[in-house]
């Protein structure tokens, strides 16, 4: 038993890392650039990679050469690996500083936000009011044509097309969840064009009434244990800024 328990938590840990190596560095994920964070070979290390593949949780984009993480093995990652999602003060602190004039129209607020949420995590931000379903606010598309990902001019263009369709888009932030956070991965979207997205949705309230959301649209590649922490704070600060409008 604790054999099993050993070899589980050193596969997890040898999954935690090359997905967090990924999504740092933007390129496949090879055994020998794990082989120093472990008292492995690398030839251990592909085998762990080979069954992780074979799990669906990792592939590889060539015939040979290193892994990259599926969208089950970012789904893996968000519930199971993610051991600690809590913001730094300093973080919180800048939030906080972001919203640095007085505000007293709720719309103000709202496209400050979206402006937050994209100078905070350097991807997409958006912000829906359910009262209107005309008004949406989004910042910050030049962060995510920033990302390797996006070298592929057709990409680009799924891009814009997504984010200026406003009524599907409104569909996929306002969709029912029981979740102070909620992470739609890859083909959770529900869009086959947007497979290799991400989008992490809050919601925010005024006087304790839900009253619209917040979210985060980027590749799947995202920091979520920095994205996660920080919008769910960003829908505490609005609720706070907007109980005082």
């Amino acid at each position: 038993m604790v054999r099993t328990v050993d070899y589980e938590s050193r596969r997890n840990s040898i999954l935690s890392a090359a997905i967090n190596k990924y999504i740092d560095k933007a390129i496949p994920v090879a055994s020998q650039d794990l082989a120093s964070n472990f008292d492995m070979s690398s030839a251990t290390i592909r085998n762990i990679f080979a069954e992780l593949e074979e799990d669906g949780l990792l592939t590889h984009p060539y015939t040979s050469g290193g892994r990259i993480p599926t969208d089950r093995g970012y789904r893996y990652y968000v519930d199971f690996l993610i051991s600690q999602m809590e913001l730094l003060d300093g973080e919180k602190e800048r939030i906080v500083r972001e919203y640095k004039r007085e505000i007293k129209r709720l719309e103000d607020a709202l496209e400050e936000t979206s402006e937050v949420i994209s100078k905070i995590t350097h991807y997409a931000g958006i912000v829906s009011f359910v009262r209107s379903q005309d008004k949406l606010f989004y910042k910050g598309i030049s962060y995510i044509l920033e990302q390797p990902e996006f070298r592929d001019s057709e990409r680009i263009r799924i891009l814009i097309r997504f984010i200026e369709d406003r009524q599907r888009l409104l569909e996929i932030i306002n969709r029912d969840f029981k979740e102070k956070v909620k992470v739609y991965i890859g083909h959770e979207l529900g869009c086959p064009e947007m497979e290799n997205y991400s989008l992490v949705v809050s919601s925010y309230r005024l006087k304790s009434k839900p009253l619209g959301r917040l979210a985060v649209l980027g590749p799947m590649r995202m920091e979520y244990k920095q994205i996660i922490p920080a919008l769910e704070y960003i829908s505490d600060v609005l609720t706070g800024v907007l109980d005082n409008i």
